[in-house]
C-alpha cells in the first residue's frame, strides 16, 4: 500500500511539473495555445486529436492538416457516406433554402465521402481559421472567387485526379464522391489543425439544463430533429424530408444514424437573405448561441475576437466562461436569426 500511495505521489509530481512547464511556455510566447495537444500520465503520453478532443494514440491527426469536403444534403443526395467519420460539421443554408454541410475531416480518413457538392461564399469563413485542403466540385464565380481568398489548398474535380471518381450507379449531380486518404495527399497547412472547440476531460459531466430531444427550424422540408441516445451518449439526428422523421443513416461500413457527442446551434445573420443566390452566413458579427451535449442544454453567446475571420469562433455560457464539449464529433448547426424558435423537449 505504502508503494501504491508512493507511486500515485510521483505521478502527481509529475503532472503538477508538465503543467507548470506549459503555464510558463504559454506566458512566455506570442503564440497563443488555443487547446490541447497532449494528454500526459506517469507513463506516456498520448496526443490529442485537436478536433475532436479525442485520444489519437497512433498520432496521426497531428501529422495531417484539415480537409473539409463540401456534400449535398438535399433528399436526393441520401443516404451520404463518410459524413460520420468527420470531427466537425457545419450544415449551412444554401440558394433555395436547401442545407449543405461542411464536413471536416483529420483524426478519420473514411475511404469514401460524398457526394461531393459545389462551393458557396459562406464556406470562406467556416475554413479561414483551419487552412488545410478544401474539396468541392466546382460552382459558381462568386463563390469560386470568394474561397480562392481563404489560406486553403483548393481541389476540384478537374484537378482531384484519382481523389474523386462518379460513381455510375447514381444520377448526377449526386455521385461525385472523394476519396480521403488521397486528398490529404495534396498536403496542406497548418499541420495540424487550430482547435475549434474547448473539451471538457472524458467521462466529466456537462451542467445545463437535460434535453431528450430538440428540433433546429431550418426552412422547408430541412428541419432536423435530435434525440439523445442513453446508450450511446450522442444525439441522433432525423430528417424531416418525409413524415414522420426517419434517422439520418451513413452508408460508411455498414451503415450507422449521424450522431455527434455536440450539436451547436448558431444563430446567424445570412446576408442579402436566407435562401437567394447571393446569400451567405456572416460568421464574424456574433450572437446567441445553444449547446446541446451530453444531454443537456447550455444557452450562450458566440463570437469571434476582433471581428476577424481568421481567429477560432468562441462559445461562451451566461457567466461568459468557455462552453466545454464532450470529445467527439460536433455538428454546427447555423441558423437564420430571423428563423422560429426551437423546439426543445426537456
Amino acid at each position: 500500500m505504502r508503494n501504491q500511495t508512493r507511486y500515485i505521489v510521483a505521478a502527481v509530481v509529475v503532472v503538477l511539473a508538465v503543467v507548470v512547464i506549459v503555464v510558463a511556455t504559454q506566458g512566455s510566447s506570442k503564440k497563443k495555445v488555443t487547446g490541447p495537444t497532449t494528454t500526459t500520465t506517469a507513463k506516456s503520453t498520448v496526443p490529442i486529436a485537436p478536433l475532436s478532443g479525442l485520444p489519437d494514440p497512433s498520432g496521426t491527426a497531428l501529422t495531417r492538416p484539415a480537409l473539409t469536403v463540401k456534400i449535398e444534403n438535399d433528399p436526393n443526395s441520401h443516404p451520404q457516406w463518410g459524413v460520420d467519420q468527420a470531427d466537425v460539421v457545419y450544415e449551412e443554408i444554401v440558394n433555395g433554402g436547401i442545407t449543405r454541410l461542411a464536413a471536416i475531416f483529420n483524426q478519420n480518413a473514411p475511404a469514401k465521402i460524398g457526394p461531393v457538392r459545389s462551393v458557396r461564399p459562406t464556406d470562406t469563413q467556416i475554413v479561414w481559421p483551419l487552412g488545410g485542403i478544401f474539396a468541392y466540385s466546382g460552382g459558381a464565380q462568386y463563390a469560386i472567387d470568394s474561397i480562392s481568398t481563404a489560406p486553403v489548398k483548393l481541389i476540384d474535380e478537374s484537378s482531384a485526379g484519382g481523389a474523386m471518381f462518379r460513381d455510375p450507379n447514381r444520377v448526377p449531380p449526386y455521385n461525385l464522391y472523394a476519396i480521403t486518404p488521397l486528398l490529404f495527399k495534396f498536403g496542406g497547412k497548418p499541420t495540424p489543425p487550430h482547435p475549434l472547440f474547448s473539451y471538457r476531460p472524458l467521462g466529466q459531466a456537462a451542467v445545463g439544463k437535460p434535453v431528450t430531444q430538440f428540433t433546429v427550424p431550418f426552412p422547408s422540408i430541412y428541419p432536423i430533429t435530435w434525440k439523445w441516445d442513453l446508450k450511446t451518449h450522442s444525439w441522433d439526428r432525423y430528417t424531416n424530408f418525409n413524415s414522420p422523421a426517419a434517422p439520418d443513416i451513413d452508408l460508411t461500413g455498414t451503415g450507422t444514424v449521424e450522431s455527434p457527442k455536440n450539436v451547436v446551434v448558431m444563430y446567424v445573420n445570412y446576408v442579402n437573405g436566407v435562401g437567394t443566390m447571393a446569400s451567405y452566413a456572416d460568421l464574424t458579427s456574433g450572437g446567441v448561441a445553444k449547446v446541446f451535449t451530453n444531454g443537456k442544454e447550455i444557452d450562450g453567446t458566440w463570437a469571434r475576437p476582433g471581428h476577424d475571420k481568421a481567429k477560432v469562433i468562441v462559445y461562451l455560457d451566461a457567466k461568459g466562461k468557455a462552453i466545454r464539449l464532450t470529445p467527439g464529433q460536433t455538428w454546427v448547426e447555423m441558423l437564420d436569426d430571423g428563423a422560429p424558435a426551437m423546439s426543445i423537449t426537456h
